[in-house]
């Protein structure tokens, strides 16, 4: 296959890495007016699909970090880096690599980029924790370490497609162009370096959600990677979807963390005399309302609900991601919680009863000697 821009038997585009980290607790709502030395604002997009009128998009707070060259796989690269932090805690790392490849197969070598001076993972992780560095004085509740990355990585290539056969049109509709290369884009999503060597039925499952808005443009989800073919100017709106759900991912797993970690201390608490039932009451009852408002706020960040074109994207990317088993988990151990957090204050209120009606005894005990006590006088 061939491509129009550049060299006629390459095909140009951009890996795009992202990569995912919970640093915190949550952050403070203060402005952060710089980070790296460059100065901080707010993400914004043009959309270039049918939208609402008044679109909903969550506006992070980011900052453009200056590009460097590195020397990739097939020679010097200008590698661009953006940072993302949101207040519940996330930060996001986007790391994008431009390409020149003769086959589409080439491109799983991306999967495991690695420069000069290490791999983009490390890079990414290095951005990470010089970031959490500089944002310590508006985080809340740390974590000790920051746990191993959600990472994802998007293949976009560049659109339309070209075609290359005698009476044919001059550009590949990217449906038709998936069907006759559907081996070859699994082989990408999978990281799987002999195309031949999937099966039919892998190859159907890695590339089965995949979404065309126009007649040359294409995105295909899977668990791990996706491929994006459209015009460069259009590729951000589909990445940008494709980051909510990923840094939602890793928002969820750091919340499921938690509660597991909340439910075995609870549970080993509730048999120990020394920790009182009454800090182990006040510490379920925070975490509920901290943990409520959270899912609260991970939730509105991707409030993407219509039939138009974003909409599906992120409900296809969710639906890959499994983001509503994730909150089911989230929900069903906040529920957990709760019902220990009924129990116990059950359980408190009956001791508190109890004392109540053993004390109004004595009372009456006490009134009755005295009344005793003063007939005999």
């Amino acid at each position: 296959m061939t491509s129009s821009h550049g060299h006629p038997h390459l095909l140009h585009g951009e890996a795009v890495f992202l990569f995912a980290y919970d640093i915190a607790y949550e952050m403070d709502r203060e402005p952060v007016p710089t980070l790296f030395g460059l100065p901080v604002s707010q993400y914004s997009m043009d959309t270039s699909r049918r939208s609402p009128r008044d679109l909903l998009f969550y506006k992070p707070r980011h900052v453009r970090l200056p590009a460097q060259e590195r020397l990739g796989p097939h020679g010097p690269v200008r590698v661009e880096r953006e940072v993302k932090f949101l207040p519940i805690g996330a930060l996001s790392v986007r790391i994008r690599v431009p390409f020149a490849v003769e086959r589409l197969e080439h491109l799983v070598a991306y999967h495991d980029l690695a420069f000069s001076n290490g791999s983009v993972h490390d890079e990414a992780r290095r951005i990470a924790e010089d970031a959490r560095r500089e944002l310590a004085s508006h985080i809340l509740r740390p974590i000790d370490r920051i746990p191993d990355e959600e990472a994802y990585t998007v293949f976009c290539l560049r659109g339309p497609l070209p075609s290359h056969s005698p009476g044919a049109p001059a550009t590949l509709r990217a449906e038709a162009w998936l069907e006759s290369h559907r081996r070859a884009v699994a082989a990408i999503l999978t990281q799987e370096p002999d195309p031949a060597a999937l099966s039919r039925q892998e190859t159907r499952e890695s590339t089965s959600r995949h979404l065309s808005y126009y007649e040359d443009d294409l995105v295909v989800i899977d668990w791990d990677a996706a491929l994006l073919v459209d015009e460069p100017g259009a590729w951000e709106e589909s990445l940008y979807v494709l980051e909510l759900a990923n840094l939602q991912l890793a928002e969820l797993e750091a919340y499921d963390r938690l509660l597991d970690a909340t439910l075995e201390r609870t549970y080993r608490d509730l048999g120990n005399p020394v920790r009182g039932r009454r800090q182990l009451l006040r510490d379920l009852r925070e975490l509920r309302i901290d943990l409520a408002r959270f899912n609260d706020e991970l939730s509105n960040i991707s409030k993407f609900f219509g039939d138009w074109h974003v909409a599906r994207l992120y409900e296809v990317v969710a639906a890959r991601f499994h983001l509503s088993d994730w909150h089911r988990s989230v929900r069903e151990k906040l529920q957990t919680v709760a019902e220990l957090h009924e129990m116990l204050k059950h359980d408190q209120s009956n001791r508190w009863m109890m004392l109540l009606e053993v004390t109004i005894v004595l009372l009456f005990l006490i009134d009755i000697l005295m009344l005793v006590s003063g007939s005999k006088r």
